[in-house]
């Protein structure tokens, strides 16, 4: 028996439509990157300008003062910083093979290569200042993009309903309110913890004197971003570099994470992240995984905050169809 396949013109238009539209975005990825980080921090950012607006100080303006504040204390911070962390990072580098030898004295394991891969760290001055420069760029691009989302937002609604129209876009700007609500509290209460979590550990690390507290610090603040393993990643060189003191110093550097990680979990994230819902373990873990493999570490990081965009937008579409069904079920209960 035959079988006729009869594929309208429609049909073909739209197919080769969606691959050329997953071809152009395969081909922008790096800009849509830069863009969802631009919304992050505008998601992180509006309600100040808001509360600038409501005391009467224009849009346009509220932003510049807080670009300014927060260009300011980035200054401020980095420069009053950076000689302390050139210090501790030249002395760390300095006495890393002597922490090599003591952590494993009777391994089979030559110090001597240490000091040989950091010898040319000198001969890439020029590649690493090319790539502190392209970082500076993108960062400038990123707060560009931030910028003008931010004077733009009020007539967001407006330009979607000219290109989409009134009922698409109304729809698009009800899961986009949603998910900027969400995202908000998710970038400020990041940004609360990894500071909270930082000035911990430098205290706790400061009063147990262990060496290198500045930089192990920020990066036990940094790592927070990373949910779950975040933790326990920014604890292995602390608790190596006490353990090349002694076993008693590294189990107290085990024990101040401990009380700082149950700090975090039964106080600070209680508090600070009430307003962005988090996801089960297992969810947690999935979108880690499949960010890390996809993109590596901006992968890992971005993960959880793409996942609630998703889930978001999941959310609003079985909503909207699930009403639907509904009401049709309710109009005609005899075809159930």
């Amino acid at each position: 028996m035959n079988t006729r396949i009869d594929i309208s013109i429609k049909t073909i238009l739209f197919a080769v439509g969606l691959v050329a539209l997953i071809w152009l975005l395969l081909q922008i990825s790096d800009i849509l990157f830069l863009l969802f980080i631009a919304f992050l921090l505008m998601t992180a950012i509006h309600p100040l300008i808001t509360y600038l607006e409501k005391i009467h100080i224009p849009r346009a303006i509220g932003i510049l003062l807080v670009y300014v504040v927060l260009f300011g204390f980035i200054g401020v911070t980095v420069v009053s910083a950076i000689p302390a962390l050139i210090v501790q990072f030249g002395k760390l580098i300095a006495e890393l093979p002597s922490v090599v030898s003591k952590l494993v004295p009777y391994g089979n394991f030559d110090v001597s290569s240490v000091t040989q891969q950091i010898a040319p760290i000198g001969e890439s001055i020029v590649r690493v200042t090319l790539g502190i420069f392209s970082n500076v760029v993108t960062v400038l691009t990123v707060f560009v993009f931030t910028f003008y989302f931010l004077l733009e937002r009020g007539h967001a609604e407006d330009i979607m309903v000219g290109v989409l129209g009134e009922s698409l876009a109304r729809s698009i700007m009800i899961v986009l309110r949603r998910i900027e609500r969400r995202l908000g509290a998710w970038v400020r209460g990041e940004l609360i913890l990894m500071t909270a979590i930082g000035i911990m550990v430098f205290i706790g690390l400061t009063i147990l004197r262990i060496d290198f507290a500045l930089p192990l610090a920020i990066l036990a603040g940094f790592l927070e971003l990373v949910p779950m393993m975040g933790p326990v990643l920014s604890a292995v060189p602390t608790v190596l570099i006490a353990f090349a003191t002694s076993p008693l110093l590294a189990l107290s550097v085990i024990a101040l994470y401990i009380i700082v990680q149950q700090l975090e979990n039964n106080i600070f994230v209680p508090i600070i992240m009430r307003k962005s819902v988090g996801f089960p373990p297992i969810v947690t873990i999935l979108a880690l995984l499949i960010g890390g493999r996809l993109a590596g570490i901006v992968g890992a990081v971005l993960a959880v905050p793409i996942a609630l965009v998703l889930q978001e937008v999941l959310m609003f579409i079985l909503t909207k169809h699930g009403s639907a069904i509904a009401k049709h079920v309710t109009k005609n209960p005899s075809k159930i």
